[in-house]
């Protein structure tokens, strides 16, 4: 079972920093909760990365309670909350209603420029061991101060990284620039699947899979969403960027590392180039966007499920460290193997 209040690689990051609100007063009067709650399945249905994941008992129980929800909901704000409290324990991650001013469509059009205001990445130091914190993976300003902290990497005489994901809860492609300047070759990371792929496909996709097809290119959510939609798979690969780090490199984790922290996690642990300590992470890597739905409301759903190309399925399992550890511990542990 998910907890699904995670952001992940969407649009709803984004959503949450855009003009919107759950209040009643503000929202379009005597909504029809039994008509939104019609209208949240048949979105669900028309949309998932996987309609017959909507066919077994724990989505059919999330639909029954949501729709006794609607007979009961006396306001906007009594709806939302307790949809929320529904899909805290649903069957799969990434699924968010909220209430906005703004269309999907309005949302979207800014998402791939978006700055969050910055800290998204933040560098300091432990004598010569660089510490960078990478909060989210939201922003074009979390990607430049990615960047600019490994400029300022290669210009001291750094004996060791230590990269924190332990509070990072996805967002969007800083995990490109994050994995790009810690591996010394192109690596496949992984593959994400739609609609096309389960409908037609009776097993998860491995290397023999992927082999021939090219590389997805242009890091637009925009794109992204598109050509995952319409693609049997989406191939992910990461390619080195100068300037790149060579040396020792301890990615911390815990069970609040999600979705897009999830892949950079995977990643780095695929390459070799990384030791994860920590906690397994969170288990809730699915692609999602956002649909308009009746009465202002908007549906975050899943689209696109991912397969690492070491690990398989990382939805419902997560990513297990090397050194388990509890996360309150994973820095002085890093710190100590840092200095040897």
């Amino acid at each position: 079972m998910r907890n699904t209040l995670h952001l992940a690689t969407s649009i709803f990051a984004l959503a949450l920093l855009a003009p919107a609100s759950s209040l009643a007063q503000e929202a379009p009067p005597h909504t029809d909760f039994t008509e939104l709650a019609d209208a949240i399945n048949a979105t669900m249905l028309a949309h998932h990365y996987n309609p017959a994941e909507l066919e077994g008992p724990a989505y059919a129980a999330v639909e029954q309670a949501v729709s006794a929800l609607a007979l009961t909901a006396t306001s906007d704000q009594e709806f939302l909350s307790g949809f929320r409290t529904i899909w805290r324990s649903g069957p799969f991650s990434h699924v968010v209603l909220r209430q906005s001013h703004q269309t999907a469509a309005e949302m979207g059009a800014g998402f791939d420029s978006m700055r969050i205001g910055g800290g998204g990445a933040v560098l300091s130091w432990d004598d010569e061991i660089a510490v960078l914190t990478v909060n989210t993976m939201m922003g074009e300003d979390t990607i430049e101060e990615i960047d600019a902290a490994f400029d300022e990497i290669a210009r001291h005489d750094t004996a060791a990284l230590i990269v924190d994901l332990r509070e990072n809860g996805g967002g969007a492609f800083a995990v490109r620039p994050l994995v790009a300047h810690i591996i010394d070759t192109p690596l496949d990371a992984g593959a994400f699947i739609s609609q096309p792929w389960n409908a037609t496909m009776d097993h998860a996709p491995g290397p023999d899979d992927i082999a021939g097809l090219e590389p997805w290119e242009g890091w637009s959510v925009l794109s992204f969403w598109a050509d995952v939609q319409a693609n049997l798979i989406t191939r992910i690969t990461f390619q080195p960027v100068e300037p790149g780090f060579d040396g020792p490199v301890y990615v911390l984790t815990s069970h609040e590392t999600a979705s897009a922290a999830e892949m950079a996690s995977d990643a780095l642990k695929a390459s070799g180039r990384a030791t994860l300590i920590g906690e397994t992470t969170a288990g809730e890597m699915l692609s999602q966007t956002l649909y308009d739905l009746p009465g202002g409301y908007q549906l975050a759903l899943p689209i696109a499920d991912y397969y690492s190309m070491t690990n398989g399925r990382i939805e419902g399992h997560g990513v297990v460290p090397d050194i388990a550890i509890e996360a309150a511990a994973a820095m002085d542990t890093a710190l100590t193997l840092a200095r040897q």
